[in-house]
Formats: structure tokens, C-alpha cells, sequence
């Protein structure tokens, strides 16, 4: 007995002896303090919850603004004001929350040098979905692929190719390359080169390109279109042509417009020269 009543005679922490920490007075603070940490979390979580929902309406209730941004940002913003909510909680419990952010900080620091690679695919994603150099449905050339956008992630760029097989490209390639949009403009300006004999007529070979394209419904007349002599080859006079049209009949337009001219010369009876080779045999 005498051995007990020593022991809570004993200072253990900060002047109080195991006797004050038995004492109703403590139990009741514990308590107290357990039952403000609860409403601390409820009404941390509540508030968390809601202004992450308020934060992802923006972009819901504004067409020009972006969904995963503001998605990426309304979850940022609850495990912050929950990430508040749990050192108050500490706080309230009496326990030094300056060690623990400094803690926080310090382990932070580690997986971030860890996760680098990630963490600036991330950065870039955030890049790339606030300022939307691309977006979904758009024909693009990225890193070297090209294809249409199926979706932009915080991690990845997804793309169709033209053989419709999956693309994956991390962010960072993506913001740290050259991007071609070939969407971005309502109109394109297509370009062939078409060679003619020497011997044409000159007028009646650009007469003949001029009437097929310009007769095709695709082709637009302004901005004028170019067609004019550019180089005198080895065995062909070539003719540049360049013509406006729709983004959206640029590829097709380009194909067809080859095969209409190269029949409508054909019609008309202008050589459409190829390369030839004269071999010499020298007599014995």
C-alpha cells in the first residue's frame, strides 16, 4: 500500500502525478476533449465535402471552363480543409502540431523526389487542361503521333491513331513538345505539286487544273487561290497549287482533287511527263 501511495505521489509529466490523471477532473477533460474532436471532424468533413461539390460546379454550370480542372481543383481544395480539420483535431488534444507539419513536410518532401516522374506528368496535366492547347475530338501531332484526341488526363493524353489503336502519351512529352492542332482552325489550305510536259500548252494545262478544282464544291475562293508555274524540273514543268477549304474535307479533299486533275489533264491531252533514262552503249 505504502508502495502505491508513493508511486502517485510520483511526478510523472509536467508537475501532475499519476493521482491527477486518475482524478475526474482529467477523465472529464478526455472526454470533453474526445467529444470536441468528433464535432471538429463533422463539421470539417461537412465543410470539405460541400465546398469541393461548389468547387466542381463551376466547371459543370460554365461551358468554356473545363470539367477536370475543376474536378482536380474541388479535391484539392476538400483534403486541404480536411488536411486543417486533423491538426485542429491534434491541437485539441493537446499535442504540438508544429512537429507534425514539420514531420509532414519532411515526408512529403520524399515521396515527391520519389514520384517525380508522376508528379510532373501532373504538373503538366494541370498545364495542359487550364490553358487547352488541345482538347477531346481534336486531330493533333504530338511527340511524334498522330491521331484525335480521346481524352486528357492529370497523367496521360489518350489518342486514336489513324489506324484507330490506342495512344498513350504521358503529359510531360505532351506540354514539352511542339503540338500541331490541325482542329483548332475552321480552314486549311491544301497543296499539290502537278508536273506537265515541255512541250504543253502552259495556259491550257493551268486552265484545266483551275476549272476541276475550283469546280469541286469543297474548294473556296477566297482566300484566292494560287496556281502558278514553281520550278522547271529535269523532265516536267510543275505547276504549285494551293486552295482553301474546310478542316473537316481536308484529307479526303487533298486525295481527290489528285486523281480528278490527273484524269482532267488526261482528257485534255497534256502529257503528264516521268522520269526516263537514256542508256548509251558504246560500240566495241
Amino acid at each position: 500500500m505504502d508502495y502505491i501511495n508513493d508511486l502517485l505521489a510520483t511526478e510523472l509529466w509536467e508537475g501532475n502525478t499519476l493521482g491527477d490523471y486518475l482524478s475526474l477532473e482529467f477523465l472529464a477533460s478526455i472526454v470533453g476533449s474526445v467529444v470536441a474532436a468528433i464535432v471538429i471532424l463533422i463539421i470539417g468533413w461537412t465543410i470539405a465535402a460541400w465546398l469541393g461539390r461548389r468547387v466542381r460546379k463551376i466547371g459543370l454550370n460554365h461551358e468554356h471552363l473545363d470539367d477536370t480542372l475543376f474536378n482536380f481543383l474541388g479535391s484539392i481544395v476538400r483534403y486541404v480543409v480536411l488536411g486543417f480539420t486533423f491538426l485542429i483535431v491534434l491541437n485539441t488534444f493537446g499535442v504540438q502540431t508544429t512537429s507534425v507539419v514539420a514531420a509532414v513536410g519532411a515526408a512529403g518532401l520524399a515521396i515527391g523526389l520519389a514520384l517525380q516522374g508522376t508528379l510532373s506528368n501532373i504538373a503538366a496535366g494541370v498545364m495542359l487542361i487550364l490553358f487547352r492547347p488541345l482538347k477531346i475530338g481534336d486531330f493533333v501531332d504530338v511527340a511524334g503521333k498522330m491521331g484525335t484526341v480521346k481524352d486528357v488526363t492529370l497523367n496521360f493524353t489518350e489518342l486514336a491513331d489513324l489506324g484507330n489503336a490506342q495512344v498513350i502519351i504521358p503529359n510531360s512529352e505532351v506540354w514539352g513538345n511542339v503540338i500541331t492542332n490541325y482542329s483548332i482552325y475552321d480552314t486549311r489550305r491544301a497543296e499539290w505539286t502537278f508536273g506537265v510536259g515541255y512541250g504543253v500548252n502552259l495556259k491550257q494545262a493551268e486552265d484545266t487544273i483551275r476549272d476541276t478544282i475550283m469546280a469541286d464544291d469543297r474548294s473556296m475562293t477566297d482566300p484566292e487561290p494560287f496556281i502558278q508555274v514553281n520550278n522547271l524540273g529535269d523532265s516536267s514543268v510543275d505547276f504549285l497549287v494551293r486552295v482553301w477549304c474546310k478542316s473537316g474535307d481536308y484529307f479526303q479533299y487533298q486525295a481527290d482533287m489528285k486523281r480528278k486533275v490527273k484524269e482532267a489533264l488526261d482528257d485534255a491531252g497534256v502529257d503528264i511527263p516521268f522520269p526516263t533514262r537514256t542508256l548509251v552503249q558504246a560500240a566495241e
